[in-house]
């Protein structure tokens, strides 16, 4: 096939399509440097002015301040699931975490082989329709840290406020909605985030971490998993994921070029209202998130029935629709529409919608 389908799948995800061009164009030899981006060293100029020029958009777009690193590193969220509580966690010292979906339990679990964990709050009763209010929030103001997870891809849900959490340092999980609004980079201590959904192919994990934080890594940590070894050679220590720094560059070029994190606020706004405008105006199509948390990057939603759900899947995916189907912890229906996703795939989804429940509600 030469042909593109919409992607809705929640990661890897839909990349921006001047973006894959550009890459297209230019993978044999770079412009000026006569060898493809998978060949030039990490130590090169050219490499340099890569991983440099990422940095200085994301310090643009986020307007994050001096006492912050931006950092490069692998593993995906997955590893900062430990690498997180590995440094900044003093030992037999606790850490607050708010429970609102898989990756957050994930991330718990981790923390737990590392210090003293207490959850805050969870919503799990309730499957994780909801995030919780503020007023739930059982905060320990002697803790670490808090750790959050922004957006949830399973289940649906959206961090629509930072949580005040005094004067303990917030962490958070930012990997599925990362630079897709607006972001208060100095209401966290600590921001990581897998780069495979808004802001680049996977391998390579953004870390924002703020200077006291990074201080607090234990001394003889793993080389690799201490935060400040990466600070001080600039993400540069080991060969980096040159490749998806390459494309993140690209990514980050084009979210400038688009009007910065307000204007692809306002856009995900509107796209992810024209989806659920049309879940609410039917009695067919069910969401799950309560509408005071729901995501603007994962829709979730289910049919009357598991066999209505299988039909409309295949259905969809024989107008050129793929990655619909929802997770099995919530079933359904999953439309993934981030930062790249265009508009027109929502319109057209929403009138395969439209006609399916014609033609079977």
């Amino acid at each position: 096939m030469t042909t593109r389908i919409y992607n809705f799948a929640a990661g890897p995800a839909v990349l921006p399509l001047s973006v894959l061009e550009e890459a297209q164009r230019d993978l044999v030899a770079l412009p000026g440097v006569g060898m493809s981006v998978l060949e030039i060293s990490h130590r090169s100029k050219t490499f340099d002015e890569i991983i440099q020029g990422a940095e200085a958009d994301i310090r643009k777009l986020a307007n994050i301040p001096d006492n912050y690193h931006v950092l490069f590193l692998q593993g995906g969220a997955s590893l900062q699931f430990s690498m997180a509580p590995m440094n900044i966690l003093p030992a037999g010292g606790k850490a607050d975490y708010i429970i609102t979906g898989s990756w957050s339990k994930k991330a718990m679990k981790e923390a737990q082989k590392i210090g003293q964990i207490t959850v805050a709050a969870s919503t799990e009763a309730e499957n994780f329709a909801r995030i919780p209010g503020q007023h739930e929030l059982k905060l320990d103001p002697e803790a670490a840290y808090v750790h959050v997870t922004t957006n949830n891809t399973i289940f649906g849900t959206e961090w629509k406020y930072d949580p005040d959490t005094g004067a303990v340092p917030m962490v958070a999980d930012a990997s599925s909605d990362i630079f897709s609004r607006p972001l208060d980079v100095t209401k966290y201590g600590l921001i990581y985030a897998g780069a495979q959904k808004n802001l680049a192919p996977a391998g390579v994990t953004l870390v924002i971490i703020r200077d006291d934080l990074l201080a607090r890594s234990p001394k003889g940590m793993h080389t690799m998993l201490d935060y400040n070894t990466h600070a001080k050679e600039k993400s540069l220590y080991n060969t980096p994921p040159v490749f998806p720094i390459y494309i993140m560059r690209l990514v980050l070029k084009w979210l400038v070029g688009a009007g910065g994190l307000e204007a692809i606020g306002r856009r995900n706004e509107e796209k992810a209202k024209l989806l659920y405008d049309a879940i609410d105006a039917s009695g067919f199509y069910r969401p799950h998130a309560k509408p005071d948390s729901r995501s603007l990057m994962n829709v979730t939603f289910r049919l009357p029935s598991e066999d209505l759900e299988k039909e409309f899947v295949a259905e969809a995916s024989k107008a050129g629709m793929s990655g619909l189907k929802g997770h099995r912890s919530v079933g359904g229906i999953r439309a993934s529409i981030y930062n790249a996703f265009p508009r027109e795939g929502i319109e057209a989804l929403v009138s395969i919608m439209k006609e399916f429940e014609r033609t079977r509600g």
